[in-house]
């Protein structure tokens, strides 16, 4: 029933730009579902359902792009291709790139979207990032350590 129901939300947000989980509520009670605000809320969590702008103009749920995926592996490809060093000093971590590579490294690292990392700055060929406190900054220096040293 669950897989069932949820392929009918794929199908009606492909179908209509539903904005709000009631309206999504609505046109499951309309396919003969007997749903709750909470089993909507499950439903769009299991999905990774995310809000994008419609042709309305208005928000409405969409599944996120699989080509972004894609993209999100190409991305962490050339950050382990080209990382060169990674040096911490306190919360702050300098990476070094190839030169001319750090930008898209950065865009990489940013993409990730790692917890505790409060912003990057990318030069020809290298980072900085500012984590949000040491500890932070250590779990992140280990991560890109790892992805250095992955073949």
């Amino acid at each position: 029933m669950k897989s069932t129901r949820q392929n009918d939300i794929i199908r009606i947000i492909s179908d209509k730009e539903i904005e709000k989980q009631e309206e999504l509520a609505g046109e499951l009670r309309a396919l003969g579902y007997q749903v709750t605000q909470a089993t909507i809320s499950r439903d769009i969590k299991d999905l990774h359902l995310i809000k994008v702008i419609g042709e309305s103009g208005k928000y409405k749920y969409a599944q996120p792009d699989r080509n972004r995926s894609a993209v999100n592996v190409r991305l962490t490809r050339i950050l382990s291709d080209s990382l060169v060093s990674v040096e911490q000093a306190g919360y702050m971590i300098v990476v070094k790139t190839l030169s001319g590579s750090a930008g898209v490294a950065a865009e990489a690292i940013d993409t990730m979207q790692w917890s505790g990392i409060l912003g990057t700055i990318a030069g020809d060929n290298t980072i900085f990032i500012v984590a949000r406190d040491e500890r932070v900054a250590d779990d992140i220096t280990a991560r890109l350590r790892k992805l250095s040293s992955d073949e």
